[in-house]
């Protein structure tokens, strides 16, 4: 009876009946705050949901960067030619035998005078690298000095390959990052040596961490000079006596022509390697900047499946709303005839309990958004993945939740408005 004479003191403020939305709101959240376990049950899941969003959005768009990121530190006007099958378009396909690129197809691109950096070519294969005190298996690749500035390489201690290292066959080796640490751990690696492919190697240079490249991490390679790689450490030669190369990087000075770069090389190798008009060639060219932009169009479209999963949390917490309001609607029928009979309109009903609805909602929210942004700082903090909370996600996760919440509460509102006051003041 106490809460029906606080139910009923608001209403006999409304003058003619008249909407007063200052007494609405008040009779709304005294309602709410009258049934806390209840309020709090509805609450939960919008709360589960929004913070699924919150979440998922955030650590979506954080791994997103940090893929384009790895992918654009190499540079996004850089193009990539590798050697494929007729048959096949990847590295590596099946089909007819592949005529491997050379370094006469090297010298053919420098003979184009492009405004580019390089060509580097790049001859890579897998050995066993001895430490004094430690061994493992790593990709040896075999490059020119310009590779140090194709793939923005800046050095920890030490020096990279230079032009006259290449042209002396010099015995050096520079270690990725993480290569070193496996071989010396925190220890001086400079001037030591190391054998691969049972040769012994000056090491004169280790690499800041750099991260992913284009082909995989570059930090847990090592860096000989290309005539070593050919001559003393692998078998590099093709049937007519070339040296082998698995790849060559040219860097594009300015971006807008890079597509112009592109062409022209393809042309010039097409006709070196005797590829007829129209015939698929035995090469393939990677343009780095279509290479990102398709990458960000997928990540783009991973995040937007991620949040779309986790909008089902909300989904699911609006018909959760429903429900609830549809019980509170039978439990409170004796309470909404005597504010009918008080003198109160179908209109202040349902704004009452659009309300509730709303409120609901948007605490929910609030409480969700909070939820769900713990992860994204742990993880930040902790340095595991860049994952700031950004300002859309937020947004987007409150905006829902409330069309949620009035959504679903439309329904209870107008069962409640519609009720007959007479029918209501005799219900049980």
């Amino acid at each position: 009876m106490t809460e029906l004479r606080r139910t009923i003191q608001p209403v006999a403020t409304e003058k003619g009946g008249g909407l007063n939305l200052g007494e609405t709101l008040r009779v709304s959240l005294d309602s709410l705050a009258a049934n806390r376990v209840r309020s709090f049950l509805t609450m939960l899941g919008v709360i589960i949901g929004v913070a699924s969003v919150v979440s998922l959005m955030t650590l979506g768009n954080g791994a997103s960067n940090a893929i384009t990121n790895q992918v654009a530190s190499i540079g996004t006007n850089s193009l990539t030619i590798f050697a494929t099958s007729p048959a096949s378009r990847g590295p590596g396909g099946g089909g007819a035998a592949i005529t491997p690129l050379d370094m006469s197809n090297v010298a053919t691109i420098e003979s184009l005078r492009l405004p580019i950096v390089g060509p580097v070519p790049q001859f890579t294969s897998s050995s066993t690298v001895i430490a004094p005190a430690a061994n493992t298996t790593a990709n040896v690749v075999g490059t020119t000095a310009t590779f140090q500035e194709v793939q923005s390489i800046v050095m920890e201690v030490g020096t990279f390959i230079s032009d006259d290292h290449v042209r002396s066959v010099a015995q050096v080796v520079v270690l990725g990052a993480e290569l070193k640490q496996d071989l010396f751990g925190d220890g001086v690696a400079i001037g030591e040596t190391v054998r691969i492919a049972g040769k012994p190697l000056r090491v004169i240079g280790v690499m800041e961490l750099k991260g992913g490249g284009g082909f995989g991490s570059l930090d847990d390679q090592a860096y000989v000079p290309i005539s070593l790689a050919q001559q003393r450490l692998f078998s590099a030669r093709t049937a007519n006596g070339q040296l082998r190369v698995n790849t060559i990087t040219v860097s594009v000075l300015d971006a807008k022509n890079i597509d112009f770069v592109q062409e022209r090389i393809e042309m010039a190798l097409r006709d070196q390697r005797n590829i007829a008009p129209g015939a698929q060639a035995d090469f393939s060219v990677i343009n780095q900047a279509a290479f990102l932009s398709t990458l960000t169009q997928i990540t783009g479209l991973l995040t937007t499946f991620l949040a779309a999963i986790a909008g089902i949390s909300l989904l699911v917490g609006g018909i959760g709303i429903m429900n609830i309001m549809l019980v509170s609607v039978t439990e409170r029928t004796r309470e909404i005839g005597l504010r009918r009979a008080v003198g109160a309109q179908s209109r202040d009903i349902l704004l009452q309990f659009m309300i509730e609805a709303t409120v609901l909602s948007l605490f929910g929210g609030i409480i969700g958004v909070l939820v769900g942004s713990i992860l994204p700082i742990v993880l930040t903090a902790m340095g595991t993945l860049d994952a700031p909370i950004t300002p859309d996600s937020v947004i987007i996760s409150l905006t829902v939740a409330i069309a949620t919440g009035l959504f679903f509460g439309i329904w209870p509102a107008r069962r409640a408005a519609n009720l007959n006051p007479i029918e209501a003041l005799r219900h049980e």
